[in-house]
């Protein structure tokens, strides 16, 4: 076996691992689709899903992480809680009370434009800077704004049907999965749009924590943990009906097991492998992919709708994604550029003493 992967080539395990990656999630999408018209607590849900994704990733971090992982402390638990609250709690809270108002596919859709958002975020923290004398800046705003407009059109115009299914009269138990009627589209999107700003300021806020803290794994496991906790807290309070943290049938322990081992668990280790290996604009460029693929999955096993306000916006967010991304290159073809320079001119100093003088005079890149 070891033999067979050492003659795939490191960028194929990459495109396949990212395909898996996008598979598997996209899949969530639906799947999470089907849980809530099976009649799921929207709090209870969540809760056994982190529980199953930490028993998954605290065995790996506790035996991976041994040797890089820093000692616990106060100030650790306290960041950890808070990340927890806003890249799980919240994040995953937003993301179910959207979808049960949408569909999966618009779930998916404006998961492309958490690249812009967490740019402008990272450029109001100053962890990011706006070049708007140069291609690369000029490239990112654009792809921003995008990606904006079309959050605000799939959220204020909803627009004709533009494509459905076959009457679902051929088959109403399968297509009885679909999404369910008299929903608010405009509450959904808000939701939605709450779980990109939520999944967008996990990123942001993580990267300083990383930095002292650098057991990925470890880090993950911790917020779960506490994610776990703030779930069963929230749920407890509301959810007093018993029958809510019950499991009634086989169908909903395939829901909660999926949700919790692929599209937490499998996934981040994923995600965690390709960006080590392939920087996160290439786990960017794929999340396209899980749109289509979530569009095709609702329409054939739910028979969803296509709205073309929907639609519209689906494409400048992806537009914008493709902006952002583009932006990212040419910055950092442009560092690249400048620091083959500053080397030439280091090799040209006499004196070995001012190298390190330019150096330190010189910004780092993102700062």
């Amino acid at each position: 076996m070891a033999e067979a992967s050492a003659w795939v080539p490191e960028k194929a395990k990459l495109h396949i691992a990212m395909n898996v990656f996008q598979l598997g999630y996209a899949g969530n999408h639906v799947i999470m689709r089907v849980a809530l018209n099976m009649g799921v607590s929207k709090l209870v849900f969540p809760f056994y899903r982190n529980i199953l994704a930490l028993l998954a990733l605290a065995p790996s971090a506790y035996f991976l992480e041994k040797k890089k992982r820093p000692a616990l402390t106060i100030s650790f638990l306290i960041q950890f809680f808070l990340l927890g609250f806003i890249g799980i709690t919240l994040n995953q809270g937003f993301y179910i009370f959207g979808l049960d108002n949408t569909s999966p596919t618009l779930a998916s859709a404006t998961e492309n434009s958490v690249p812009a958002v967490t740019f402008v975020m990272a450029a109001l923290l100053k962890m990011e800077q706006v070049h708007l004398n140069r291609k690369d800046g000029i490239t990112k705003v654009l792809g921003t704004i995008a990606s904006v407009a079309g959050a605000l059109v799939i959220t204020l115009y909803k627009g004709p049907t533009f494509y459905g299914p076959n009457s679902p009269s051929t088959n109403p138990d399968f297509f009885s999965l679909g999404d369910a009627k008299g929903k608010n589209w405009t509450v959904g999107c808000i939701c939605l749009i709450g779980h990109s700003l939520c999944w967008s300021s996990w990123i942001v806020l993580q990267a300083p924590v990383l930095k002292k803290y650098p057991a990925r794994l470890s880090f993950v496991s911790y917020a779960c943990l506490f994610a776990v906790m703030q779930f069963g807290a929230i749920a407890a309070c509301i959810e007093r009906d018993s029958r809510s943290w019950q499991v009634h049938s086989g169908g909903e322990v395939f829901t909660i097991f999926y949700s919790g081992l692929i599209a937490s668990a499998m996934v981040f280790a994923i995600q965690i492998w390709v960006v080590d290996r392939g920087g996160p604009l290439f786990v960017s460029m794929y999340l396209p992919l899980q749109t289509l693929l979530a569009a095709l999955m609702a329409t054939v096993t739910l028979g969803e709708e296509f709205y073309l306000g929907g639609i519209l916006g689906a494409a400048l967010i992806i537009a914008g994604l493709y902006l952002v991304i583009l932006g990212k290159s040419q910055e950092s073809k442009f560092l690249s550029e400048k620091d083959q320079i500053y080397s030439m001119s280091d090799n040209n100093l006499e004196d070995p003493g001012d190298s390190s003088l330019i150096q330190h005079l010189l910004p780092a890149p993102g700062k």
